[in-house]
């Protein structure tokens, strides 16, 4: 196998997404601080602290992944983990929070939000697609 078909085979492995400029923290948070406590999920004793993590996941969630949040909820409980800091939320406590946060981003939006960074891959395909010619190389939707 020549380089620079290894080259590119590993290039699919790299594939970076970024949601910056697909949702704003700020004001989402700036939102769900001031409406977490009316939420039918909101129980007393929980602070916006306890929340907060949550609601980062639903709406950075809806941002990378798109689409329903029943099919990204595994990756979303990942996330949750990962993220949930000193909440004292558990996982079945965050997840209607979650949820709230990936509907609201949802109705604001028709289609999935993530895009991967262009100039990375997409870079790096086209410069293979002109050294390899011979090389049948797929054609993301990104890279055109």
């Amino acid at each position: 196998m020549s380089k620079d078909v290894q080259q590119f085979e590993s290039l699919q492995e790299e594939a970076p997404v970024t949601v910056a400029g697909r949702v704003e923290p700020q004001l989402e948070d700036m939102y769900w601080e001031d409406a977490f406590h009316t939420e039918s999920y909101f129980t007393p004793g929980f602070d916006f602290e306890d929340y907060a993590p949550a609601y980062c996941v639903g709406y950075v969630g809806f941002a990378q992944y798109g689409g329903s949040f029943d099919d990204a909820e595994k990756a979303l409980c990942s996330n949750w983990m990962r993220i949930k800091g000193d909440s004292r939320l558990s996982y079945e406590q965050a997840l209607p929070a979650m949820r709230a946060a990936w509907m609201r981003m949802a109705a604001s939006r028709t289609t999935p939000v993530a895009q991967p960074v262009r100039g990375g891959i997409a870079r790096k395909l086209s410069q293979l697609r002109r050294h390899v010619p011979s090389v049948r190389l797929p054609s993301p939707a990104f890279a055109r």
